[in-house]
């Protein structure tokens, strides 16, 4: 059993030494703070997107509140962030609401002419 185990635990490193092997450094600006992370390459341009509609966020925040200190726009940021995403999981569950109704009333619609 513990053979069995120990080569799982070798497969989960193995795999995790793989995926760590496919990612890139980068280094993003948030705020007023560099970081360096490491992201896979087809993730790159998106996390550059995402650090600069977060940064273009922080500095419109600026603008509305004055005399907050950094960490209270990314705060702002994070807030918004979520809540934008929150809405649009919410649309999209509606959506598929919608769109299974639909399919039904298709559904009906054919079977009555079907019927005739």
């Amino acid at each position: 059993m513990a053979l069995i185990t120990n080569a799982k635990q070798d497969i989960n490193n193995f795999s995790t030494l793989q995926i760590m092997e496919q990612l890139i450094p980068a280094t993003v600006v948030i705020g007023d703070r560099t970081y360096r992370i490491k992201v896979a390459r087809e993730d790159e341009e998106v996390v550059r997107k995402t650090v600069k509609t977060i940064n273009d966020k922080i500095i419109e925040f600026k603008t509305q509140f004055a005399g907050k200190d950094m960490q209270d726009y990314i705060a702002m940021v994070l807030l918004w962030f979520a809540t934008d995403r929150v809405a649009k999981m919410k649309t999209g569950f509606e959506n598929e609401a919608i769109a299974g109704q639909l399919d039904m009333i298709e559904q009906i619609l054919d079977n009555q002419l079907i019927d005739k």
